[in-house]
């Protein structure tokens, strides 16, 4: 029945008599007021129909809704375009000022303004043009200023939270420039769409070429072409030639990542040129013949650097900037350099301008390159000085400055070793994880404190937690060089970190596990990309390659009693007046045990206190710390850190032509540079100047952690001389000798460490000769035949490069190799 059928049939039932209603009674009754009585303008949910279909609609109501909702969308469409208006673009293009603020709220400088020219169409070369096009949007002289597939992908990516994709026609990136804000939102994306359609249809396309070209970004702080043209190659846009039109078009797609001035970039950067070159040849912009003339890529001039970028204020703004970009995605350099930003800082101008002065103060004292050309040139200086467990980044030293030609921010520097500033890590390791050869009643392995002893003897086998042998390259079992060639016996870790004993930590590295060590040292604030191979032997001798900022935020976590704080150098960003969220200091995170870090911190104390790091002492209050040197001296480091403050302090030399790692040696009339030395006393003087006003604090009394594990070999307890700790009066490492060689008494000097496979040069110190202990206990390693036995330890001679690592089979004799044995394989 249809509907009209049923409501008449209805009707009738209810017309009949009191018989009708007597036979149905009230169900009847029930079904007569169940009709469909008046008929409904929208008949949902549908009358007659059950279960599911009733609440399907009908084709005719799909039909009807989707002609509403078309006819809405149609009308919105035309209501918004119909009030879109087109900005006046001198006005939106205006320059503005980026401001940085110091700490205290000041001005520190600002950027921006100054570097962008609007010129006409016919100033700016026709090669430029043709490149642009070539390079951005082959069918801009044809097309309608939209790209529906784009524009509908960057809306889907910026719903789903992922990252945007620009817009695909030179129309749309024109609008983008020059009439909106880069944020990226999906109103702007609207607003985008419309005055687009709006900017094709009123503007000529040579129009909105000349306005696309007047305010791109180029790189080098240029908005425009004019400005670019300047910048890259101080001539007028309209004198640009193919090959220069070509790389300058390269730099649109991102000159973060195309501008051949950065190093990093420059393959990218030529691998871009020569592909626009052959789409100009795709295009017809250019002949085959044109295109062969483009042989060489056009190098671009120097960086001009603004004057108020010099001093550490370039390195200042580019470490502010960084920080900004990574914690504000929407942020890029281009919307930097546009300007209208508010940036303010951590930076601390007293301690910038405290550190500068070590610096500088040091260099004038050391180095003299008219007299040692050959030594003293190119000589290099990273630093960064952060509060523990805040993470504020108060001081950093850059380098030079960029009106002497120095555009690198060393403080940020990710391609220097940091040699033995690395031990710690490896110490904390033990402290923290355990060690494999031993395991604790819970079946873990056991951890250590720094009482533990291990072989330090020069020229030492290493062996696995298995007991295996460690095999060098060459094939044969690998060896450990320490920077002197001394028999040191079986040492405390403490005293190892103390003289800084490469073959201690090579073994303990082993026997913790460089994998463990490589995961601490990033939960203590190491970036992983940093890091070495944690598989290959020399790892924890400091073959990584971790940045300045970065050691002193590992540093700052043994500070901070195990608490890592990620470095930050902005507190506050404001665009166009309005705080953005996201910045300021994180939340702490535990990396460390307490007890740990305190340990640690504790051997750190008597490394400055009676160690490498003795230039500290003048400072008169607790420091902890730990110098490092690398590989042929190619670097030398200091890290260091009072309750208050964590300062690292990097110093290397470098052919800034061939960016090669040069030798330190030699370097200021010095045999050689070791980290106690330059950096130590750069940290010194500037700690002194930075700390002048905040009172002298003692770190915390380390609880105890862990248990002594020694070494497989080391002598019992009962006959072993005791560990030094930082209450002790000043001691010479152990060394056998002769029992009959005459007894010298000098102070012990510190001495550095080196990668294997190199010693470094310079004068070694010299260490108060004990006797070796009487009969003692030695136990075997895992993994070899078990038991102990006592045996009569045999004198050695002191000049040879030993061998005699950890002992093997039934014996735990060192044994000798000749004189001049070769270093680790």
């Amino acid at each position: 029945m249809t509907r009209a059928e049923m409501r008449k049939a209805a009707q009738k039932k209810g017309g009949k008599g009191g018989g009708g209603a007597g036979r149905r009674g009230p169900a009847g009754a029930s079904a007569a007021a169940a009709g469909p009585g008046k008929k409904r303008f929208i008949d949902y949910p549908r009358f007659g129909k059950t279960g599911v279909r009733r609440w399907l609609p009908s084709w005719k109501q799909w039909l009807s809704g989707f002609l509403f909702v078309f006819s809405c969308f149609v009308g919105l469409v035309f209501y918004l375009y119909q009030t879109t208006e087109i900005p006046n673009m001198n006005e939106l293009v205006k320059g503005q000022n980026t401001i940085y603020y110091w700490a205290d709220g000041t001005e520190m400088t600002r950027k921006g303004q100054t570097n962008r020219q609007i010129v006409p169409l016919d100033d700016i070369s026709p090669n430029l043009q043709n490149a642009v096009i070539a390079a951005e949007n082959q069918s801009f002289r044809d097309d309608h200023g939209i790209d529906p597939k784009g524009m509908l992908r960057a809306v889907y990516n910026m719903a789903k939270g992922g990252e945007t994709q620009g817009a695909s026609t030179i129309t749309q990136q024109y609008v983008k420039n020059a009439y909106l804000s880069q944020e990226q939102t999906i109103s702007r994306k609207v607003r985008e769409f419309f005055i687009t359609l709006k900017v094709d249809q009123k503007l000529e396309k040579n129009e909105i070429l000349k306005g696309y070209l007047n305010t791109s970004w180029f790189g080098r702080g240029a908005n425009g072409a004019q400005a670019a043209a300047q910048a890259y190659y101080g001539i007028n846009a309209k004198d640009l030639t193919v090959c220069q039109s070509a790389m300058l078009a390269g730099l649109l797609k991102g000159a973060a990542y195309y501008d051949p001035t950065n190093p990093a970039n420059k393959e990218r950067a030529e691998g871009r040129w020569s592909w626009i070159l052959d789409q100009m040849v795709k295009t017809k912009a250019v002949t085959p013949e044109e295109r062969a003339k483009c042989t060489e890529f056009p190098t671009p001039i120097p960086l001009k650097p603004s004057t108020n970028m010099n001093g550490e204020i370039s390195y200042l703004v580019d470490t502010a900037n960084k920080y900004v970009m990574q914690n504000d995605k929407t942020i890029t350099q281009q919307v930097l350099d546009k300007g209208g930003l508010k940036i303010y800082t951590t930076f601390e101008k007293d301690k910038v301008d405290a550190l500068k002065k070590a610096v500088d103060d040091v260099k004038a004292e050391n180095l003299n390159p008219q007299k040692r050309p050959d030594n003293d040139t190119f000589i290099q200086f990273g630093s960064a000085s952060i509060r523990p467990g805040d993470g504020a980044i108060v001081a950093l030293y850059g380098g030079d400055g960029v009106e002497n030609g120095h555009f690198d921010n060393n403080a940020d520097a990710t391609g220097v070793q940091v040699g033995s500033t690395f031990k710690p890590f490896v110490l904390a390791t033990a402290m923290q994880v355990g060690v494999q050869t031993a395991k604790g009643d819970d079946g873990k392995p056991k951890r250590i404190n720094a009482d533990s002893r291990y072989l330090a003897d020069d020229m030492s086998e290493i062996r696995k937690p298995d007991g295996s042998l460690v095999i060098g390259d060459d094939g044969k079992p690998y060896r450990q060089k320490n920077e002197d060639a001394g028999k040191r016996g079986y040492v405390s870790l403490r005293q190892a970190m103390q003289y800084s004993y490469n073959v201690p930590f090579v073994q303990l590295n082993q026997d913790v596990g460089g994998q463990n060590v490589a995961d601490i040292a990033v939960q203590m604030g190491v970036k992983k990309d940093s890091l070495a191979d944690p598989k290959t032997a020399t790892f924890p001798l400091g073959t990584s390659t971790i940045s300045p900022i970065r050691m002193a935020t590992a540093y700052g976590t043994l500070a901070a009693s195990g608490k890592e704080a990620e470095p930050y150098s902005v507190t506050k960003v404001e665009v166009s007046g309005v705080e953005r969220p996201g910045f300021g200091k994180k939340e702490p995170k535990t990396a460390l045990e307490p007890a740990v870090a305190d340990n640690v911190t504790d051997v750190l104390v008597n490394v400055a206190a009676k160690g490498t790091g003795t230039k500290t002492l003048a400072l008169g209050r607790p420091v902890a710390g730990k110098t490092g040197t690398t590989d042929q001296n190619k670097s030398a480091w200091w890290v260091g850190y009072t309750p208050q403050l964590v300062t690292s302090v990097a110093m290397w030399r470098e052919d800034p032509n061939k960016h090669d790692r040069l030798s330190l040696n030699g370097t200021g009339g010095k045999a050689s540079i070791h980290g106690g030395d330059i950096p130590t006393d750069v940290f010194t003087r500037y700690m002194a100047a930075a700390l002048a006003n905040e009172k002298k604090l003692d770190f915390p009394n380390p609880q105890p952690v862990g248990t002594e594990v020694d070494s497989s070999g080391a002598p019992s307890t009962a006959t072993a001389a005791p560990t030094p700790t930082t209450a002790d009066t000043p001691s010479a490492p152990p060394q056998t000798q002769q029992p009959t060689q005459p007894v010298q008494p000098p102070q012990p000097q510190p001495t550095q460490t080196c990668v294997p496979g190199v010693d470094c040069p310079g004068d070694q110190p010299t260490h108060t000769p004990t006797k070796k202990p009487g009969p003692t206990t030695t136990c075997l390693i895992p993994g070899l035949p078990s038991g102990c036995q006592t045996q009569q330890p045999t004198p050695t001679d002191t000049t040879t490069p030993g061998g005699g690592g950890k002992p093997g089979g039934g014996g735990g004799k060192p044994t000798t190799t000749p004189t001049g044995a070769p270093a680790a394989g």
